[in-house]
Order: structure tokens, then C-alpha cells, then sequence
């Protein structure tokens, strides 16, 4: 943590880091929106965060964690325990949930100082889009001193935070695959129709079809792996439940009433969600805490704390690998784009496409490589939010690192509990909900325009 961090303080030499978002990439980048690379910082932030944790989660670096001044010798004591307990089976554990503890804290504060702003003309707005040397100041001071916290019931308390996060950030990314799902489907069809190429129909169908056979190939492993002929009811039931339900928003999104009043959707969008939901349910079965019906179970439950001939488990688990891709493109996705559709803007952003959407006078014409306040007459997305969102994705990784498993009262167990289960389970109910509401909304509320 120390050379990463190190690495960073480097970038204390450049003076600019003390100024503006556009001082950051002018001359180096091509002519940006001042508000695109305030996002993308804030972004890197957190993917900072997160590259500290992966760091801090690798069998080598946990086992040095011990070293840290009260981090594991001690820690016991608060919690009525004998102060010589082994903690080193969790050490990483602990490390990545004050990392997350730090980030949330972090981007919280930002949350509520960005309230109600406007415009870049609000003197506030500095903040949002300047100071980044002493915003990176502020994230070391808030990690360093998170390390400090007494154990007590912080990590069972945090445990509970990090699931309501992670189901929320969750929403957030089925909301953001229902858009892209359908955007998608648009602009191929747009272009089909105006290009009049067969092509556009081709690749349409050949995705459609990919993802289908993904989903159907994922549905048969889950099978295999994680039920058997006898027991493991609740993962068969699980797997059977989200089978059918995906069945019935195919069949729905062709349906010739929602044809008629949603030309564009289809089986392209039910294909990706259920895709994403077979995923989830992937990831809820890979938290069953049965070993007999979870062969991915990662155990650390060695009751006797001289176990120095067994291997720490790696916490490299496909579902977290996979979970971690999505959430680099998801939060990439919140930092730079804005949606094709009104509703989705009127979540992420102040007003539609944001004002501001060119560059300024002349800029464009001399081809000028720099950034360019594009907030004076009103923000382009809401601060807060973004903040909230980006708070919400910190928890997310934190719970994704950690495989959603929490130690048990004697501390020498990490387990995956049922909540973890039904959390993504749940999850991946209201994004298929979530899903047929928006086919079956321009029909249920007619008087509205849902063009």
C-alpha cells in the first residue's frame, strides 16, 4: 500500500494538481469538457482505492498486514476475546473493508458539500472541479486513519452498509444495462433502415443469438456445478425461478402490442438482461455457504489457529474477477456518458444532454488541444448523485474483494452467509422487473410519452 501510494505522491510535483480540472489535460489531450475530466479524476480516485485493496488482498502482502501498529495483535481484546488471537486468516479482509470504509467516507463528504449546485459559477464548484492534490491528501489522511479503528463491532456493522450499498449500486447497473440494451438496439435498427444493408439485421440477430446460447450454456453448468440429484433445493429452485422469468420477458419484448408501441425493442435487450441475470444468479450461488452444493465455496474455517502448513486461500474467484470487469465498465460508463433517453437523464443528470454541449468560441475552428468549462449556465450531470453513486460502487468492490463473507463471534472464521445469497438474488428480481416495466409501461400509462 505504502509503494502504491508512494507512486502517487509523486504526482504532488506537478503544480497544476493544485488548480483546475482543465490545468490537468491541456496540451495533452484533445478539446474535453471540463465537467467530463472532473468525473474522470474523481473515477480514477476510486479505482485507486480499489488497486490498494486488490494490493492488500494477495496472500503475500496479508501476510506483512500484521505488522501494521494495532491492526491484528490486540484487536481481539476489544471485542472481549483473548488478546493473542490469531487474526492473520483476515487480515486482508480487514485491510479492504477500511479501504472501502475510507472511499465511502470520502466521496460521501464530497455528496454533501456538493448540494444543490448549479453552476460552475457557484463557488463551491471549485471544489468539485479543482484542488486535486488536496483531495488526494484528504483520501491518504481519511485511509490511514480508517486502519486506526478499533475492531469492536465495526466489521459486523460495516458488513450490513456494504450489502445495502452493493444492492443499490446493483439497480444502478441494471439501470445502465436496460439503457444500453435499448440504445443499442436502436442505432442498429436506425441504421439498418437507413442504410438499407441486410448487414445490420445480421449482426442483430447473430448477438441475439450469441447471447442466448451464452445464457442457455451458463443455465446447464449452473446445474451441473451447483445442485445434486439429491439436496441443494434452494440453488435448484434459484436457477429454475430466474429460467422462467427470463423465458417470460422474451416472449414479452416480441409480443405484437409491445411491438406496436416500442418498434424497437426485442429479443436483443431481453438477451443481454437475461444474460446479466444469469450472472447474478452465478454469483448467489457461488455464496452458498454449503460446501456439497457450492464447489467455489472459498473456506478459511480452520477453528485452530496453527494452520501454517495450509495455504491462505487466494481470493481469485471467477464471479469477483467477472464482477470486477463490470464494475471498471459501469463506473466507467456513469463517468462519461450521457443517455439516449430522457429518463435516464433525468436520473444521472440536472437537465437532458446537459447545457453546455460544445466547446467554446473559435476553440473547435483552431483545433485547440484543451479543456473547457462547458457548466456556466448550469452543471452538466448532478454532483451529489455522481458522488452517491460513486460512494455506492466503493462499497460494491469492497463486498465483491471480500466475496461478500464476514468473519463469525471467534474470529478465526470467515464465512459466506445467506444474506449474501438473497441480497443478488433480489437484486436480480428487481432488475428483471425493472425490465418489463419498460416494455409494458407505454402500455399501462397511455397518456404518457414515452418517446
Amino acid at each position: 500500500m505504502g509503494a502504491c501510494l508512494g507512486v502517487c505522491s509523486l504526482l504532488s510535483c506537478v503544480s497544476c494538481l493544485c488548480g483546475s480540472a482543465p490545468c490537468l489535460l491541456c496540451g495533452c489531450c484533445p478539446s474535453a469538457k471540463n465537467s467530463t475530466i472532473s468525473r474522470l479524476l474523481f473515477t480514477f480516485f476510486l479505482f485507486l482505492g480499489t488497486l490498494v485493496s486488490i494490493i492488500m488482498i494477495i496472500p503475500g502482502v496479508e501476510r506483512e498486514l500484521h505488522k501494521l501498529p494495532g491492526f491484528c495483535e490486540g484487536s481481539g481484546a476489544v471485542l472481549g476475546v483473548q488478546p493473542h488471537v490469531d487474526c492473520s486468516s483476515f487480515l486482508g479482509h480487514k485491510a479492504v473493508y477500511r479501504m472501502g470504509f475510507a472511499m465511502a467516507s470520502f466521496f460521501l463528504l464530497f455528496a454533501v458539500l456538493m448540494l444543490c449546485v448549479r453552476s460552475s459559477k457557484d463557488p463551491r464548484a471549485a471544489l468539485q472541479n479543482g484542488f486535486w492534490f488536496f483531495k488526494f491528501l484528504v483520501l491518504v489522511g481519511l485511509t490511514v486513519g480508517a486502519f486506526y479503528i478499533p475492531d469492536g463491532a465495526f466489521t459486523s456493522v460495516w458488513f450490513y452498509f456494504g450489502v445495502v450499498g452493493s444492492f443499490l449500486f446493483i439497480l444502478i447497473q441494471l439501470v445502465l444495462l436496460i439503457d444500453f440494451a435499448h440504445s443499442w438496439s436502436q442505432r442498429w435498427l436506425r441504421n439498418a433502415s437507413e442504410s438499407s444493408a441486410k448487414g445490420w439485421y445480421a449482426a442483430l440477430c447473430t448477438v441475439t443469438f450469441t447471447f442466448y446460447a451464452a445464457s442457455i450454456a451458463a443455465i446447464a453448468l449452473l446445474y451441473v456445478y451447483y445442485t445434486k440429484p439429491q439436496g441443494c433445493t434452494e440453488g435448484k429452485a434459484l436457477i429454475s425461478i430466474n429460467l422462467i422469468l427470463c423465458f417470460i420477458i422474451s416472449v414479452v419484448s416480441i409480443l405484437p402490442k409491445i411491438q406496436e408501441a416500442q418498434p424497437h425493442s426485442g429479443l436483443l435487450q431481453a438477451s443481454l438482461i437475461t444474460l446479466y441475470t444469469i450472472y447474478v444468479t452465478w454469483a448467489a450461488l457461488a455464496n452458498v455457504p454449503t460446501q456439497s452444493c457450492n464447489p467455489t465455496l472459498l473456506v478459511r474455517n480452520s477453528t485452530s489457529p496453527a494452520t501454517a502448513t495450509a495455504p491462505l486461500t487466494a481470493w481469485w474467484d471467477a464471479p469477483s474477477i467477472v464482477g470486477l470487469i463490470i464494475f471498471i465498465l459501469c463506473t466507467l460508463f456513469i463517468s462519461l456518458r450521457s443517455s439516449d433517453h430522457p429518463q435516464v437523464n433525468k436520473l444521472m443528470l440536472t437537465e437532458e444532454g446537459g447545457p453546455g454541449a460544445g466547446p467554446g468560441p473559435g476553440e473547435a475552428d483552431r483545433g485547440e488541444h484543451r479543456t473547457y468549462d462547458n457548466e456556466q449556465d448550469g452543471v452538466c450531470y448532478n454532483y451529489t448523485f455522481f458522488h452517491l453513486c460513486l460512494l455506492l460502487a466503493a462499497l460494491y468492490i469492497m463486498m465483491t474483494l471480500t466475496n461478500w463473507y464476514r468473519p463469525d463471534e471467534s474470529l478465526q472464521v470467515l464465512r459466506s452467509p445467506w444474506t449474501a445469497v438473497w441480497v443478488k438474488i433480489c437484486s436480480s428480481w428487481a432488475g428483471l422487473l425493472l425490465y418489463l416495466w419498460t416494455l409494458v409501461a407505454p402500455l399501462v400509462l397511455s397518456d404518457r410519452d414515452f418517446s
